[in-house]
């Protein structure tokens, strides 16, 4: 076979490697898609930095990989401090260890479990809820309001197209059962000895 037979059959096998490839990509990619823009804008947002534990390695802290995004672990201790820890905006500087409990004029605060856990996550939580949460603040858009640190305001600025991405990505992952407390409001703080 010459040179130039050769590389019409190569530049063929190509071509028809590249078109199986696409084809294949466009009939999956509508579910894979949004999942994968759905991490990035998670990954994007920072949100493992609350919702996710931590673990302490010889490298530093490090992700829970094993936990993520399963929020305040709930056989964690809710982290007492004292009224010299509090700065002068009324925030406590101390967090928990794993960045998951937050102090501050609002009470204490935990963060979610946004696994699709069906009990203690979201995993029995409509698409619809999820973007209402979002948009207003509150639980599953007309419950309780979502709690500082959360920047809810800032996600209430993405495109229902975004939200709903994030929400697949978070249907993805590995439901953890794991039962986060109820936020702390500040009358109670003294009354749980959370606050000398």
């Amino acid at each position: 076979m010459n040179s130039k037979r050769c590389f019409l059959v190569f530049l063929s096998v190509v071509v028809i490697s590249v078109v199986t490839i696409v084809g294949a990509g466009m009939s999956c990619g509508g579910r894979a898609e949004p999942v994968m823009r759905g991490k990035y804008l998670v990954d994007l947002g920072g949100c493992n930095l609350c919702h996710t534990p931590k673990l302490m390695t010889s490298f530093g802290m490090e992700l829970d990989r094993s936990r993520l995004l399963s929020g305040h672990p709930q056989d964690g201790t809710v982290s007492e401090y004292t009224a010299e820890a509090i700065n002068e905006y009324g925030w406590v500087t101390k967090s928990n260890f794993h960045l998951t409990q937050w102090s501050g004029p609002w009470g204490v605060s935990f963060a979610a479990n946004l696994t699709p856990d069906e009990i203690t996550g979201i995993g029995a939580w409509t698409e619809e809820a999820f973007i209402e949460t979002m948009r207003t603040g509150r639980h599953l858009g007309s419950g309780r309001r979502i709690q500082l640190p959360m920047p809810w305001d800032n996600f209430a600025k993405l495109t229902d197209e975004d939200l709903r991405a994030i929400f697949a990505y978070l249907k993805s992952l590995k439901p953890v059962e794991n039962s986060v407390p109820a936020p702390i409001p500040p009358e109670k703080e003294s009354e749980m000895g959370l606050m000398e």
